[in-house]
């Protein structure tokens, strides 16, 4: 890696940062009902929720369910007209904030919406982004996020995931071609447990190396507080808003290319040390010593595991009718309805 290129980099990265304001987007789902919960749908932070490809699913989901539906993404607003004419249209920001920080934003938005204060379902996608050609989980791990950290949040009642990392991921995501790929190559390319790379590049905070783990522990910045990793730092808080969902639905897609391990989607992992065994979710210590109650949902009957046919997000409308919508419908109490009309 050449210090002067990544001296540079991270100096146009300060100084577009210095220029931005970080905002969440909202696209509320019309639907045929208000008495049912609402929920939100999380995508890939590089989408955008009002293109026709995205707001397909949330508004099928809506149609199918009778429930409000809003689509939650991250985007920063760029000052800088030149900045923006160079880097793009928002690509270089889902690659480039933080994941902890783009969970902050997406928590205050959570908060300041009134339809949501009685409580919420989360539906989380690991996006495919046709444009780029790039593999974006963050959907998923952004919606959990919301789910433990964000402190005085509304109640989330189910979760579900479709292709989730929740375990980690053990490939960086590919990038495709094009000036910001470049960059992002160079990035990859240096320790993505460094300083630096954790702070510039945002899937950095989910990738998992099962042969670098110690490295992985002292260095990566968001799944191993995610996941309650860090037994000197295990937090009870995120276990108890963990384990207050009704449901956690994980989906798993049988021909999934892009998630490694595909099993990863139900908090399956490499063994610690080696490429060469998956532990299936019920094997790992997360689910055994329990680090964020994973065990205490399964134990009571509140966790799915779900494998449908298919490569990554291929999912055909009869297994979203069955496998998700049920998690959509539930109705809230007329009380509560009226003090929100």
């Amino acid at each position: 890696m050449n210090p002067r290129f990544l001296q540079k980099t991270g100096a146009v990265m300060a100084s577009a940062l210095l220029k931005s304001i970080f905002v969440v987007l909202l696209l509320a789902i019309s639907a045929p009902s208000s008495s049912s919960i609402p929920f939100v749908v999380f995508h890939g932070i590089a989408d955008q929720c009002d293109s026709k490809e995205v707001s397909q699913f949330p508004q099928l989901l809506s149609n199918w369910s009778g429930s409000k539906g809003y689509c939650m993404y991250v985007v920063v607003i760029r000052l800088a007209r030149s900045l923006l004419q160079e880097i793009g249209d928002g690509f270089w920001d889902s690659w480039f904030m933080p994941l902890y920080k783009q969970a902050e934003i997406a928590c205050e938005k959570v908060k300041e919406l009134k339809e949501l204060s009685n409580g919420y379902n989360i539906v989380g996608l690991s996006q495919v982004l046709k444009k780029h050609s790039v593999d974006s989980f963050q959907g998923n791990l952004i919606g959990r996020a919301v789910l433990e950290f964000c402190d005085d949040g509304p109640p989330v009642n189910n979760f579900v995931s479709l292709a989730g990392p929740h375990a980690g991921e053990a490939s960086v995501p590919l990038c495709g071609s094009g000036t910001i790929c470049l960059v992002l190559g160079n990035l990859i390319k240096s320790p993505i447990y460094s300083d630096y790379v954790q702070d510039h590049l945002a899937p950095s905070g989910y990738i998992k190396i099962p042969t670098d783990i110690p490295k992985y522990m002292e260095k990566c910045k968001f799944l191993p507080k995610l996941n309650n990793e860090n037994s000197t730092e295990r937090n009870s808080t995120y276990k108890t808003r963990f384990t207050s969902l009704q449901n956690l639905v994980l989906i798993k897609f049988e021909n999934d290319t892009v998630l490694v391990p595909r099993e990863t989607s139900w908090f399956g992992y490499y063994s610690v040390g080696t490429f060469n065994t998956i532990l299936p979710p019920q094997q790992t210590a997360l689910y055994k010593e329990d680090w964020i109650g994973l065990k205490t949902l399964d134990d009571a009957g509140r966790v799915k595991y779900i494998s449908v046919m298919g490569n990554h997000l291929k999912i055909s409308h009869d297994d979203m009718k069955k496998h998700i919508v049920p998690y959509l419908e539930e109705k809230l109490e007329e009380p509560i309805r009226q003090a929100l009309l």
